[in-house]
């Protein structure tokens, strides 16, 4: 795969909400050959039946145990469950979806967060906060689905064969609470608890320092199972994955600028356990 590949597959994925609407009507035309009314179905697997309706009009993203469910149910033959991984992709943003695939096959993620605590650090409250401050504002079936679509991708931390994931946040993400003193209590613990696996480096950047390599912005590096190395940058609603190799080495110079003027992973737990402290 090429780099207009690569492009073109990652434009793809952002017109992809069309598979909601495929999916719903080969979940009601399966649920009309087992000859079961919504009410019904929606008994069996434990949903009322204005959801199975909006599952069916692909208005709600049906989370993957259902599929599941009701694929065996409804007698499906895998049909349904062939379409579970591109339902859960479009949990996420239009503008995400390309890297979230991507990052859920990566043997090394290295992210620089200057805004809040990077998503595959986020406890299920935090992200919620972060969610709820979002404006426009988004409805709260949306939050739900977004926090939980975000609770998923932290399957790669633990994932076999282990990932190399490293980040460097600013010491300001982690002064403020988002969400209030308790969230960020938890918030914190969480880091330590993940800091502590052999395969996560998290590095602090103070505050005080005179040196900064990362004063453009954020961003992600992600090496592929093939060996490609690719860089995704975000900016509000905007992002683009960098494929040429010169645009990626230019983030990759900028991120091990950042790791060394950094603390290191040992001090920067200790920074972390003093804000807890303090919280």
């Amino acid at each position: 795969m090429d780099d207009r590949e690569v492009e073109a597959g990652y434009e793809a994925e952002q017109g992809a909400t069309g598979i909601l609407q495929v999916f719903g009507r080969q979940l009601k035309r399966f649920r009309e050959w087992a000859e079961l009314g919504r009410a019904e179905f929606g008994a069996r697997t434990g949903y009322s039946a204005a959801t199975i309706a909006a599952f069916e009009q692909g208005k709600r993203i049906p989370p993957g145990r259902f599929i599941d469910q009701a694929d065996e149910l409804l007698g499906a033959r895998g049909i349904l469950k062939e379409m579970k991984e591109e339902v859960a992709r479009a949990q996420y943003p239009a503008f995400f979806r390309g890297a979230a695939k991507l990052e859920k096959e990566a043997v090394e993620l290295h992210v620089y967060a200057v805004q809040a605590v990077p998503g595959l650090l986020q406890t299920e409250e935090y992200a919620r906060a972060v969610f709820a401050m979002r404006r426009p504002l988004l409805d709260e079936a949306t939050v739900e689905e977004r926090v939980a679509a975000r609770l998923a991708r932290h399957e790669i931390l633990s994932r076999t064969p282990m990932p190399t994931i490293s980040f460097v946040i600013e010491e300001s993400v982690l002064r403020r609470p988002l969400g209030g003193r308790d969230v960020m209590r938890g918030q914190l613990e969480h880091l330590l608890l993940v800091g502590h696996r052999r395969n996560v480096e998290i590095q602090v950047m103070p505050t005080e320092r005179e040196d900064h390599a990362g004063l453009a912005g954020p961003f992600t590096l992600i090496e592929t199972r093939e060996g490609r190395r690719i860089a995704y940058v975000e900016v509000l609603k905007d992002s683009r994955l960098h494929t040429d190799r010169n645009s990626v080495r230019e983030i990759e110079e900028q991120y091990g600028l950042l790791r060394a003027q950094a603390l290191t992973p040992r001090e920067s737990l200790a920074v972390v356990e003093k804000l807890l402290g303090e919280t």
